[in-house]
């Protein structure tokens, strides 16, 4: 028995649902040809961050020199101008140079959280050639004098400039930490969003006890965090109107297919590569395809959306009732 799994986001027709995910993998372009030849349908190509664009080598020496005696300690939060992998006219070639290594959509990824004047490099990624945009908002509300509308009005804001710079798709990549995140979610396509990447890993800074200093910390993804993306995509399938993908936790055949099940029209991955290679992406569609014979499943399109909230037999079970069966049901071991 053959199975179709073609799949369709932003517009696009893909071989099947797996998307690499915005990540350091895709800075080489021999990566992203090994990621194609291993059957990945999509790259979305590393961040290009906001302050990359507004604060060059130049600009970052400045702020370095500035107060050296007096401020000392402060300047260790400014990143080195060696941590920059690349500047904007670099991401702008490499997105020219990938373009002609491959054929698969080539998605850019640009990272900020206020409106600028970097926003034009949505546009500069456009015309360097690629198929569609991801907005990664990453924003945290340290400020708390800030309400949580003022929060959402500034993504609202920031979503409709950079969707009103370019005339690719636009998909937005968020944290699930709104009020109200399926409302949130339905503004963000009004505002332009043409997709929407759930969820965003809000990486925790971690304290180094011997220096006594904050310092980054990333704990590549667990199977488990892809349960809180399939809850929110299983609401939001057929409740707004744009693309769903689903990133975080994808290891296995077993949260690629439950993705699909719930509504998402791709998985994206980037952990298990880390981890395992891109030969990940065989193992990942060849289960896919079995369980798809196995259950008489003809294609991808079909699956989609089959369990979301809105065709589940049980709708209670992505709200409360799931809360409150877990917890009632839970014995634990025994004492």
């Amino acid at each position: 028995m053959s199975v179709d799994l073609s799949t369709k986001y932003l517009g696009f027709s893909l071989a099947n649902p797996i998307v690499v995910a915005a990540c350091t993998l895709s800075q080489k372009v021999d990566n992203v040809r090994r990621l194609e030849a291993a059957g990945a349908s999509a790259v979305v190509l590393y961040s290009l961050f906001e302050e990359q664009i507004t604060h060059e080598q130049v600009e970052l020496a400045r702020v370095h020199e500035f107060g050296t005696d007096s401020f000392a300690e402060a300047l260790t939060y400014f990143p080195e101008a060696d941590d920059y992998q690349v500047g904007p006219e670099s991401y702008l070639r490499h997105i020219e140079q990938v373009k002609q290594a491959v054929r698969i959509p080539i998605i850019a990824s640009l990272n900020g959280v206020s409106r600028g004047g970097w926003i034009r490099y949505a546009r500069l990624m456009q015309d360097a050639g690629a198929d569609a945009l991801e907005l990664n908002v990453y924003f945290i509300a340290a400020d708390c004098d800030m309400t949580g509308a003022e929060v959402e009005q500034q993504y609202l804001e920031l979503v409709q400039a950079v969707a009103e710079s370019v005339s690719i798709p636009l998909a937005v990549k968020i944290g699930a930490q709104f009020s109200s995140p399926g409302n949130m979610a339905k503004r963000l396509v009004e505002a332009g969003a043409k997709g929407l990447v759930l969820f965003n890993r809000f990486l925790q800074p971690d304290i180094n006890l011997e220096a006594l200093q904050v310092c980054p910390h990333l704990e590549l993804s667990t199977p488990f965090e892809s349960l809180l993306p399939l809850r929110w995509i299983a609401i939001l399938r057929g409740r707004v109107d744009c693309s769903l993908a689903l990133t975080s936790g994808v290891h296995t055949p077993q949260e690629l297919i439950k993705g699909l099940l719930v509504g998402a029209d791709v998985t994206m991955i980037a952990s298990v590569l880390y981890r395992k290679g891109p030969g990940e992406i065989v193992r990942l569609l060849d289960g896919l395809r079995q369980w798809m014979i196995d259950n008489e499943y003809e294609s991808v399109e079909q699956m989609k959306g089959s369990m979301s909230q809105c065709k589940c037999p049980d709708p209670a079970a992505f709200e409360r009732g799931n809360y409150m069966k877990a917890l009632v049901s839970y014995t634990g071991q025994p004492i």
